[in-house]
């Protein structure tokens, strides 16, 4: 396939502006010729090719009734997810194929939208998924039988979120690899669902939204886009989510407390929804969503969230605590979403963004030589990342990880129908057929500051060579064929070079970037090191690096090894205008201050680092350090006895203790998360060695025990003491110690906001 159908057929339907409408390349015509992102793709194509597709089909087999032909992969694949990663193994061999023209991944896609349509046929409604027990799940949504949480669908774990990564995968398979069954079997699962959901109302939908579903709803305009068919679109409408669309519409900031990524998705969707209704204020929302996310939630290397969620704009305290940093899923879809405004507005500055976030985070997401994807990136000073391996990791951020290295050529070019414009500095060549010209662009940036395009065309022809004048460089020079061209753009705009082309003819682009320090968007005294686009941080240790490369257990991707003190942080003392001339250049964009090495961040891999710095006058410095120490030892003296803990409220840590409930709800206030009970709430707790004896549990108002009882494995709890917004069990010696949190009397209880197993 020479290009993208969806996007023809969505310019077909929306029609082309007055102004020239930006167009993508498709990848097939966009090739990745050397450097990190060429890399990157290699050794993600190894990852791709070490997984299963028989495992990664097993949910898919068991739900529809047919024989396995292997077992399905552990992890999240067989704790509630089954079937997510299968999604999204379809959307990144059809991208790998279509960037790389690999063979093998071309078969194996082949062969699963086979396998997918065979449990469709099987099934004999149009539904395909790999969700445990779906039909029984989904008869009791159609009945209209729903008790929703965050995360939590009638107890079964993000099921919308599941099977939209089906949906995106078969729409994928097609757009990208054009493979037509993908197609049929894509429409047969739309249409199942809409006639699933077509006897809820407006407010049952809702209620059923309130629970992570993905960006299903932008799935459910690419079948209008793809079929024509207004029931598609109406149902896209029907299933954007209310509850935060209405308050970004209304420019309200209520994202602080939110699970980041359960949002990112649903955005992408409005976006599409407004270029095909012409629902303008769906598309203000979107942007309003970006500027807010992009600049006042987001890190240095563009990532956002603490724990998964969206943490107060004014405090980034806990995100420098914290080691479960930004979530590597809230960039993959915060560059989808800038994909489609930059292409909807014709505005380069969301590029600028856009390229910040590609070297910095996900670049960096991989390792460069092992392979293996990132969950969480801290920015805790002196910690470190985990890495995925393909036989026993299964978390979201494996499936974005898999797709987020297919696709580096989506944004290097683009085009209207006349012109042609280079959006990043990048090794690689385009062929645009239907002016039968191609590009090579040669370059070693962001290692030099100079990139050379040369002409090949069949013909001498005129038009327009738009060179984009990124927002961080200092100047701007452009020649051709050696002769200086006069620059009159500024940064975050284009410099158009207009003339007859011929073959061999040559482009020379150079530009002067600086090093500079950029504060945490909270305006604390924390900043980081940024050259261009380049976030810098310097290895700081290999010690005591715990889990790596992960195991198969529930909590793998997180960080085990030991957190040391943020008071052991290097720091930046004395008078600020000093803090840059501290910087020793040592050639490829490292230098030397005092005792460390700064390089750019997604060379820095194996080893404990720090990103940001806390930059201080000498009085300031020694007042601070005191009292962070202080409050440094109390908090790692609780870890140092916590042998497990539960936030309560929290997505993932609730997934991950098996959290189960009834007529419970969670939130956010304080800048705590909470959740309570009118019946009860379960979780389970690792007691590891049974070294833990007692457990904590802690509210956000004082518990009454008259009004709650607790049970631990099934038997009341004894209750050691009572005090105010804490009550204080004693545990016993199993291995898996069952919570259970009960309300009397149908009241709701005390918000509870976290448990801890302690052993003392």
């Amino acid at each position: 396939m020479k290009t993208t159908l969806l996007h023809i057929a969505l310019l077909l339907l929306i029609g082309l502006s007055s102004k020239a409408q930006m167009q993508p390349f498709a990848l097939q015509d966009v090739k990745v010729t050397g450097g990190p992102f060429k890399n990157a793709q290699d050794v993600d194509l190894k990852y791709i090719l070490a997984l299963n597709p028989n495992k990664l089909l097993a949910p898919y087999l068991i739900d529809a009734g047919l024989p396995e032909k292997a077992p399905r992969y552990g992890n999240w694949e067989s704790s509630g997810l089954d079937g997510h990663i299968g999604g999204h193994y379809l959307s990144a061999l059809a991208m790998m194929y279509a960037s790389t023209g690999n063979a093998e991944t071309k078969k194996r896609l082949d062969y699963m939208v086979d396998q997918l349509a065979q449990c469709q046929a099987k099934n004999g409604n149009g539904y395909v998924g790999g969700i445990p027990q779906g039909k029984v799940f989904w008869e009791r949504i159609h009945k209209g039988d729903i008790d929703g949480s965050s995360f939590g669908l009638n107890n079964t774990w993000v099921p919308l979120y599941n099977i939209h990564k089906l949906f995106a995968g078969l729409r994928d398979a097609y757009e990208y690899a054009g493979n037509q069954q993908a197609k049929q079997v894509l429409i047969g699962l739309g249409d199942w669902f809409v006639e699933l959901i077509k006897p809820l109302s407006d407010e049952q939908i809702q209620q059923v939204l309130r629970t992570e579903h993905g960006g299903i709803n932008e799935t459910f305009a690419d079948l209008y886009i793809l079929t024509k068919d207004q029931k598609y679109l109406e149902t896209a409408q029907r299933i954007s989510h209310r509850a935060i669309l209405d308050p970004l519409i209304d420019k309200q900031d209520k994202l602080t407390g939110l699970h980041a990524n359960t949002q990112i998705p649903k955005v992408i969707g409005f976006e599409k929804i407004a270029t095909l209704t012409g629902k303008s204020d769906w598309s203000d929302a979107a942007q309003y969503f970006w500027q807010n996310v992009s600049q006042t939630r987001s890190v240095a290397f563009g990532g956002n969230s603490v724990r998964e969620h969206f943490n107060p704009t004014t405090d980034f305290s806990q995100l420098l605590r914290s080691n479960q940093g930004p979530e590597t899923c809230n960039s993959f879809n915060m560059l989808r979403l800038s994909k489609a405004l930059f292409l909807d507005k014709n505005d380069v500055s969301y590029l600028d963004f856009y390229e910040r976030t590609m070297y910095n985070h996900i670049l960096s997401s991989q390792h460069p030589e092992k392979g293996g994807f990132v969950y969480f990136t801290p920015i805790r000073p002196n910690h470190y990342r985990v890495y995925s391996q393909p036989e026993t990791s299964m978390w979201c951020c494996v499936g974005s990880g898999i797709e987020n290295h297919t696709k580096y050529g989506e944004l290097i070019y683009s085009h209207s129908a006349n012109d042609l414009f280079v959006n990043l500095f990048i090794p690689s060549t385009v062929n645009w057929a239907d002016k039968k010209l191609k590009l090579t662009q040669q370059t070693q940036f962001p290692y030099q500051n100079q990139s050379e395009l040369i002409i090949e065309t069949s013909r001498p022809q005129e038009l327009s060579l738009n060179i984009r004048y990124p927002k961080w460089a200092e100047n701007l020079e452009v020649l051709v064929n050696g002769k200086a061209q006069p620059v009159t753009g500024k940064p975050a705009s284009y410099v158009a070079v207009n003339r007859k082309w011929k073959s061999g003819d040559k482009v020379t682009v150079r530009f002067k970037t600086t090093t500079r320090l950029e504060q945490l968007p909270d305006g604390s005294n924390w900043a980081a090191f940024v050259n261009g686009p380049i976030v810098l941080a310097a290895k700081t240790s290999t010690a005591d690096l715990t889990g790596l490369f992960a195991d198969d257990s529930r909590m793998g991707h997180e960080t085990k090894g030991k957190l040391y003190p943020i008071t052991n942080a290097y720091a930046l003392v004395g008078d600020p205008a000093t803090y840059l001339n501290r910087l020793k250049p040592a050639g490829n964009l490292q230098f030397g201050l005092d005792s460390l090495m700064l390089q750019p961040f997604y060379e820095v891999h194996d080893a404990r680092y720090q990103m940001y710095f806390p930059t201080f006058t000498q009085a300031a410095y020694d007042e601070q350090k005191a009292k962070l120490k202080q409050q440094e030892a109390d908090v790692l003296a609780l870890e140092a006895i916590t042998v497990d803990k539960v936030n309560c409220g929290e997505q993932q840590p609730e997934v991950d203790h098996q959290y189960k409930g009834e007529k419970s709800e969670s939130g956010y206030d304080d800048e705590q998360f909470w959740r309570r009970t009118r019946s009860y709430i379960t979780y389970q707790l690792q007691n590891k060695n049974r070294t833990g004896k007692y457990i904590i549990i802690r509210a956000l108002e004082d518990i009454k025990p008259e009004t709650m009882s607790f049970l631990i494995n099934e038997k009341p709890a004894e209750i050691l003491s009572s005090e105010g917004k804490t009550i204080r069990l004693r545990a016993n010696d199993n291995e898996v110690i069952t919570v259970k949190i009960m309300a009397q009397s149908g009241t709701n209880t005390a918000r509870i906001n976290q448990i801890r197993l302690l052993t003392r």
